[in-house]
């Protein structure tokens, strides 16, 4: 049961015979009569269980866009449905609006679209749909609620896709199709050329010049069909915010550039998401579907704050990938996590696999090394350097241990390790 704005308007009239008659047997008669109203209101309203509820629309979309979701009401009893209808959302799926009126004869049916503008990856889903059904008086309401079901799953925003067409153009090139050739240790033959000023003279086909009297090369065109694994640390220190974003979103982005690429490139991509737990695996996808298949993988990881077993990381990784492939791990250059956990099994990851370790970086930290103004400022500026400086000591052993490393702020951070890997490509070391 509920009231309107209506009972307490004609609470307020009811006043005025009290004053008139002050005595108790004017109060009650005053309450009855409102007690009576009310009820009377309340039989005759439409019976919340006479309606009918379902849902349709987005079951999709990615951070930053909207989506509509439908909500069905019929009326399956035999009395007027009016009143509200509240159809709430957990907060972060950016509902509106939150309440909407209706008014349904019997046997027909109302749609209310809900607009959503979620503000986080993952899985949204509405909480109750509360429906209010007013009597004709406008007094008092019946009101109940319904479970209707649904998930929208909001995925990544991949804002890194306009770095794209760039790093295709210079796929192209590694492949040929603009008139480059690039040549590399580990690359597949193509064509023989005559030799021209600045070629590599390694590249020098001396049996085919003996032949020509003339110098003669071989153009080489980078091998396909190599094998990404792309691992994303989802422990707490993919939590930490890096300017506007979590490094874990920073992470998802960089993926998925480096995805599209790849994947244009004729390359195999998986994906592993882990901590101490596996979160995702996508593997043994084919192109058409590996995108989409990552992106709805991806939707639902968040940060776990636990510590990150690096001894399980890496033997899933080996159990995973038995041809030698590009592993790309990213996680954090922060020294401890690293020397706890994946540091003592480097060794053997190295050895069987070409690494790459990509961490973004904090454009504060530049910040705050160039501040000077103030006493407070100077001892950030301190703070900042010893952080630097432990970032590149941390770089610097990593990189003896034969892994690359990708440290650069969020807004570079996505096309760096698109850039890694064309150079690996080109290089021949995939």
């Amino acid at each position: 049961m509920a009231l309107t704005a209506r009972a307490p308007l004609l609470a307020l009239l009811g006043i005025l015979p009290v004053i008139a008659f002050p005595m108790w047997r004017t109060v009650l008669i005053v309450a009855g009569f409102l007690t009576v109203l009310a009820l009377t209101d309340i039989a005759m309203a439409a019976p919340i269980r006479g309606l009918q509820l379902s849902r349709s629309g987005a079951t999709g979309c990615r951070l930053g866009t909207e989506a509509d979701v439908h909500l069905t009401i019929v009326n399956g009893g035999s009395r007027r449905a009016r009143g509200l209808v509240r159809d709430a959302w957990v907060p972060s799926a950016g509902a509106s609006p939150r309440i909407q009126e209706i008014d349904i004869a019997p046997g027909e049916r109302r749609i209310l679209t809900s607009h959503l503008r979620p503000t986080r990856r993952g899985d949204r889903v509405p909480s109750r749909v509360t429906v209010r059904s007013v009597g004709p008086l406008g007094v008092a309401a019946r009101q109940g609620g319904h479970v209707v079901p649904w998930r929208v799953r909001v995925q990544p925003p991949f804002t890194s896709r306009k770095f794209l067409p760039e790093r295709l153009a210079r796929l192209r090139q590694l492949d040929g199709l603009v008139a480059a050739r690039v040549r590399g240790q580990g690359t597949e033959f193509d064509t023989l050329r005559d030799y021209v000023d600045g070629d590599d003279v390694r590249s020098i086909d001396w049996r085919a010049t003996a032949r020509r009297s003339e110098v003669v090369v071989r153009t080489w065109r980078p091998e396909r069909d190599r094998r990404l694994l792309l691992v994303l640390d989802t422990s707490r220190t993919s939590a930490g915010r890096v300017g506007d974003v979590p490094r874990l979103d920073a992470a998802l982005d960089a993926a998925l550039l480096l995805t599209a690429l790849a994947n244009r490139a004729g390359d195999r991509v998986d994906l592993l998401a882990m901590d101490r737990e596996l979160r995702a695996a996508v593997q043994d996808v084919g192109r058409n579907e590996l995108l989409p298949r990552m992106v709805d993988a991806m939707a639902g990881l968040e940060p776990a704050l636990v510590e990150s077993d690096g001894r399980r990381l890496v033997s899933e990784v080996l159990r995973r990938a038995r041809r030698r492939s590009l592993v790309v791990l990213f996680t954090t250059l922060d020294r401890a996590p690293l020397e706890e956990g994946l540091l003592p099994s480097l060794g053997s990851l190295t050895s069987r696999h070409t690494v790459v370790l990509a961490s973004v970086g904090d454009p504060r930290v530049e910040e705050m090394l160039r501040g000077r103004s103030e006493i407070g400022a100077v001892y950030d500026a301190a703070a900042a350097e010893r952080h630097r400086e432990d970032r590149r000591r941390t770089t610097a052993l990593l990189r003896r241990h034969g892994v690359e490393v990708v440290d650069a702020p969020p807004e570079a951070f996505a096309p760096a390790v698109a850039d890694t890997y064309l150079s690996l490509k080109a290089a021949g070391r995939l």
